[in-house]
């Protein structure tokens, strides 16, 4: 089984600018959404591929990914549900880990968040003054929930 530990956080300033090495466009949307799991297709870059989640609330989801072409995900894109979700990531390493940044576009515009990945649920990690508010356990700010309620749409 596959297993994801991801911690998210919001971005309170753009210091992480500094440490950002590449980054990717991305598009996303979602084929399928229930109470169990969600199917997500998405092309980043020159690649695609189809993903299975967990719908778990949490650090702590199963998740399959399955490279798929990029043609054949342009048109899966169009069958999604929602907006598509439009986002440029940059890889940031900080105190011996990556983080992604993930910078919204379209109907999310204005979020920026930061996820780290990690190899065990109690895995220490450093944070870097950068990363503010821990969002990890709120569904708001899973991608799946941004394609169906846009963050330009929240209550101010």
């Amino acid at each position: 089984m596959a297993q994801e530990i991801e911690r998210k956080f919001l971005v309170v300033s753009g210091d992480w600018r500094e440490a950002a090495g590449r980054s990717v466009l991305i598009r996303q949307g979602y084929l399928s959404n229930t109470g169990k799991s969600s199917v997500r297709v998405r092309i980043a870059g020159d690649r695609a591929n189809l993903n299975i989640k967990s719908a778990t609330i949490g650090i702590c989801r199963q998740e399959f990914e399955y490279a798929i072409p990029v043609d054949d995900a342009a048109e899966l894109l169009r069958l999604s549900d929602g907006a598509v979700i439009e986002k440029t990531r940059y890889f940031v390493n900080h105190a011996g880990h990556l983080w992604e940044v993930d910078e919204f576009g379209g109907a999310n515009a204005g979020l920026v968040v930061a996820e780290i990945e990690l190899g065990d649920i109690d895995e220490c990690f450093e944070r870097p003054s950068w990363a503010g508010d821990e969002v990890s356990d709120d569904p708001r700010y899973y991608n799946v929930r941004l394609a169906l309620e846009p963050y330009t749409s929240w209550p101010v």
